[in-house]
């Protein structure tokens, strides 16, 4: 790499920091992710029959680097492949090379060369178009108009109205129907979120993901042409957890006495709706102070995926901004999942309505009845703590939660990790991963991981077709 232009923002700041004794390692990462040691992963628990039939049938039994990481939930694997699955391959409103495309939009918008190198290849191997892959400018128009929603859905959804979807379908000779705009909306959200679990979990490129006719070199370069410092000091090869300390027991310990006390304060707490309310305000406010150290505002330098990505400047900003007019707050219970967005993708996009609510509840349920070393633990208080704190910070708000948990049960730390992840995932770093819940397993960690892959891409999911709903009434 020569000079600061060709280096992601991590790097930047690692190099300023030079000065102050920072040791950079050389290792580079190998297995399938640069967090998690690679016998930890293989030695995981084995896929049940089912799952290994799915991928024998469907993926020539292949397993990438994202389905073995993911594999550490076999359970959560399964209801996940069917989903992608689906949306990709399936019967559906949009042709095969769109939804690659699509894909490619998607995980192009936080510079997930991983995902974007994927559908790269997979849509070469469709033999069509490869004109489009040499930027924005060359694919058609229709798709073209996908960027606005695009990049708003990506970075800041409770903008979405019904005007961006009136744009949409009704623009002539480019014009979506109802049912492409759904699946469109539905791959969007998916690879968005999926981008946030790939760097949220040290997911490493995969090897078997070569050049084919000549483009796939060009966008996704051999292993070592394409690396920034930030990979090379995510080595998975070090000890589980370098920055423990002497009290994470003791750091364990009060976090389930905390839950137990919040168990017991359930019963007798009888705020009213208005307490209630400011509790979820405060939470909201307090997450414009969790900031990832270290980060400025400047953008990413370009990218190889950069010719995907259109107004490359927009990127998050916090729902709830000081001094500034803030849009309302979205009230769950007046557009849910369940009794709304369920049925609205149903209907328009058959089917995937029931395999995006078992994805997610699936991992939303999913538990082991453990904590660290702890067994028979309820950690149902916690996993709801994390999908809402998500929502919290995407101005989402459950009017039967209690928003006071989630300063109790979620430490600073964790805070800045959930929030990288979810609103800026190419920033997350191994020491974040590593700068929380000491004690825990890695497969405890990816289950964090997918509760804020899927808490986002509901988030996202309610703003769109709520907006959707506003169009068609």
């Amino acid at each position: 790499m020569n000079g600061t232009a060709d280096i992601c923002n991590h790097c930047r700041n690692m190099i300023r920091e030079k000065e102050k004794g920072m040791k950079m390692s050389r290792h580079i990462s190998t297995g399938p992710s640069s967090f998690i040691p690679e016998n930890e992963i293989i030695g995981a628990m084995p896929l049940n029959d089912s799952t290994v039939m799915f991928l024998d049938e469907e993926f020539s039994g292949r397993m990438d680097n994202l389905t073995q990481v993911m594999g550490l939930h076999p359970h959560y694997l399964q209801a996940f492949l069917r989903c992608h699955y689906y949306l990709l391959r399936m019967d559906g409103p949009l042709p095969l090379h769109y939804r690659h495309y699509i894909a490619i939009m998607a995980a192009a918008r936080h510079q997930c060369s991983t995902l974007v190198c994927q559908h790269v290849q997979e849509f070469e191997q469709i033999g069509v178009c490869s004109d489009w892959l040499r930027g924005l400018e060359f694919c058609p128009q229709r798709l073209r108009n996908l960027n606005e929603i695009n990049k708003i859905l990506a970075h800041r959804p409770w903008l979405i109205t019904k005007q961006h979807i009136q744009a949409l379908v009704k623009t002539g000779e480019h014009s979506w129907s109802l049912a492409e705009l759904v699946h469109a909306v539905v791959l969007l959200a998916h690879f968005h979120a999926l981008a946030s679990f790939v760097f949220g979990s040290g997911v490493n490129p995969d090897p078997e993901v070569t050049e084919v006719n000549g483009v796939t070199d060009d966008i996704c370069p051999p292993a070592m042409a394409g690396l920034c410092t930030c990979h090379l000091t995510n080595s998975n090869q070090g000890n589980r957890n370098p920055l423990r300390n002497p009290d994470t027991g003791s750091e364990l310990e009060a976090l389930m006495e905390r839950m137990k006390r919040l168990l017991e304060e359930r019963e007798d707490d009888d705020a009213s709706e208005e307490e209630m309310f400011t509790r979820f305000e405060k939470e909201k406010k307090e997450s414009l102070l969790v900031v990832s150290a270290g980060f400025d505002e400047e953008v990413v330098p370009p990218s190889p995926v950069a010719r995907f990505v259109d107004d490359p400047s927009f990127g998050y900003q916090d729902f709830a901004r000081h001094g500034e007019d803030n849009p309302p707050t979205f009230k769950a219970q007046d557009y849910t999942w369940e009794d709304h967005g369920f049925s609205l993708v149903n209907r328009l996009y058959s089917d995937i309505g029931h395999l995006l609510d078992d994805k997610f509840r699936t991992a939303c349920d999913l538990t082991y009845y453990n904590m660290a070393s702890h067994e028979g633990v309820d950690t149902s208080m916690l996993r709801r703590a994390l999908f809402n704190y998500v929502h919290c910070m995407y101005g989402i708000r459950y009017d039967d939660y209690d928003y006071g948990e989630v300063n109790q049960l979620l430490e600073r730390n964790l805070k800045v990790y959930i929030k990288t992840v979810t609103c800026y995932p190419e920033r997350t770093t191994r020491r974040m991963y590593e700068s929380y819940w000491h004690q825990f397993r890695h497969s405890e960690k990816v289950h964090v991981n997918l509760l804020l892959m899927e808490a986002r891409m509901q988030a996202e999911l309610l703003y769109a077709l709520r907006a959707i709903t506003h169009y068609m009434t």
